[in-house]
């Protein structure tokens, strides 16, 4: 596997240090060291090794890349109006595809980004790519842990089975009667957890095993608190069995684009089941802190006709005061992908795979 994602990873580095960091004058004016950083770190997510590749420079030339792409034919013009900058940054992948100018000997060298993620995919790994103008570039590849043990937590939706990484879990919260009661903001289900508002991706809902929950309907189940790259966010499941020690399985390469799923294992009585990648699961349902930070803000622009209010007494006079909350809102778009994902894990053979 070393050999297989050293020429990826070295390829990455050169890239960032060739394309990405600025030269000196020009971070000067921008207001940053003159020296700029390169960061790889690794580290076990779930089921997977993430690694991260992230610079302190330029960021991609979006404007570029969208002229690029259409000079190549690679989309129309109507298709191109209607992505967001993750879809047209992930042009860089295409074979062939670049904006620089010319080869140089620190970089280019006649590989593309399409060689990397080939060799990632190879292994059964993927790579994304997310871009900010003027504050760098950060790479992301997953790869999975072959035959690798953990300890994982089994829950349920519906009639399904799932597996949870255990180092993932923080908490369990039962909700329902005798327990904790969900609060809504919105068409949004949240958690009231110690004074902070959780947000909840209904995993039933989210991988189209049962409806959409309706606002303000009563909900009876666990809710699992997970920590994952977005932060902290519940996973609401209709049951929870035990921790078991699993053998990680990497999914069958046709299934390798369902963020939801770091593996497949089976268990001690032969049921085959999945293994939920938190990360993927809270990119699924919209959760990031960038968007529950706009979120907030729209909330409470469009909020105008009521509001919450604290009412105290101070010198013996009646002071209302607003009570500012936590909000959330998931993506419809994300969870019908969520949902086409495990009709499709749901149709191919895991245990085969």
């Amino acid at each position: 596997m070393l050999e297989l994602i050293r020429d990826p990873l070295t390829h990455m580095v050169r890239n960032c240090a060739d394309h990405g960091l600025e030269g000196p004058e020009e971070r000067r004016r921008a207001g940053k060291p003159e020296a700029g950083r390169i960061l790889l770190s690794a580290r076990q997510e779930g089921g997977r090794i993430l690694i991260q590749i992230a610079d302190d420079g330029r960021g991609l030339d979006l404007d570029r890349v969208r002229r690029r792409a259409l000079e190549r034919g690679l989309v129309t013009e109507a298709a191109l109006a209607g992505m967001d900058d993750a879809d047209v940054a992930r042009f860089v992948f295409r074979p062939g595809f670049s904006t620089a100018e010319a080869v140089t000997a620190v970089s280019g060298r006649g590989v593309g980004m399409d060689v990397v993620r080939t060799n990632i995919e190879r292994i059964g790994g993927s790579v994304d790519l997310r871009s900010s103008a003027g504050r760098g570039t950060t790479l992301t590849i997953r790869i999975p842990l072959t035959l690798a043990i953990i300890s994982g937590l089994i829950v349920q939706a519906e009639a399904e089975r799932f597996a949870v990484p255990q180092a993932a879990v923080v908490e369990l919260v039962r909700v329902g009667p005798g327990g904790a009661t969900l609060e809504w903001v919105n068409v949004a289900p949240v958690l009231r957890l110690r004074g902070q508002l959780l947000p909840l991706v209904p995993l039933g809902a989210l991988l189209g095993l049962a409806p959409a929950l309706e606002a303000g309907a009563a909900v009876e189940g666990f809710v699992a608190v997970l920590q994952a790259d977005a932060g902290r966010f519940g996973l609401l499941v209709d049951g929870v069995f035990d921790t078991e020690e699993i053998v990680v399985k990497p999914v069958a390469p046709i299934l390798r684009d369902l963020a939801a799923f770091s593996g497949n294992t089976i268990l001690g009585d032969g049921g085959v089941i999945m293994i939920l990648d938190p990360g993927g699961v809270a990119r699924l349902a919209g959760l990031s802190l960038g968007r529950a930070g706009e979120a907030e803000a729209e909330g409470a622009a469009e909020s105008t006709d009521t509001a919450q209010l604290l009412l105290f007494r101070a010198g013996g006079q009646p002071t209302p005061s607003p009570c500012r909350s936590a909000w959330w809102r998931g993506s419809r778009r994300c969870r019908r992908r969520a949902s086409s994902s495990w009709a499709r894990a749901r149709r191919c053979s895991i245990a085969g795979g």
